[in-house]
């Protein structure tokens, strides 16, 4: 149960996935991003999946009246905070993807363009977990 009385539905999903979208879409798309990209580090590109990580816990437990103690898990993770982090990764991914950034922003081998690739959906994620949290809570 998620709130007084709710359930984590496929509805919820596809809500995350429709916020998710919209706010990783500019960023997928902005040269800059994948110039910073590029010039991260590894340490710094884990501390930008940390972000993510704690912006969606906080969105959804934090400042929902949610209990993850009460969701049902997945491996000791709720299922909801699991789904958030696949759907948050997964549009910037899958964006990137179909607007070809990685061939267009990042000149190199392929071990070089998936690095990058990977840096800048940590970069992306950011903000696409706003929106997926945030359309995942407020419908």
């Amino acid at each position: 149960m998620v709130g007084p009385g709710r359930h984590f539905k496929t509805a919820d999903i596809a809500q995350q996935v429709v916020g998710g979208f919209l706010l990783a879409g500019p960023f997928v798309v902005t040269e800059e991003v994948w110039v910073l990209a590029a010039s991260m580090n590894v340490f710094q590109a884990l501390v930008t999946v940390g972000i993510v990580f704690t912006i969606g816990y906080g969105a959804l437990y934090k400042a929902e009246d949610r209990n993850p103690d009460r969701e049902v898990e997945v491996g000791g993770v709720p299922l909801r905070f699991l789904s958030l982090m696949i759907v948050s990764f997964g549009s910037v991914l899958v964006l990137a993807l179909a607007f070809d950034a990685p061939g267009t922003f990042v000149d190199g081998t392929l071990a070089e363009r998936v690095y990058v690739t990977a840096k800048a959906i940590s970069v992306g994620a950011i903000f696409s977990v706003v929106g997926a949290a945030t359309a995942d809570s407020v419908f």
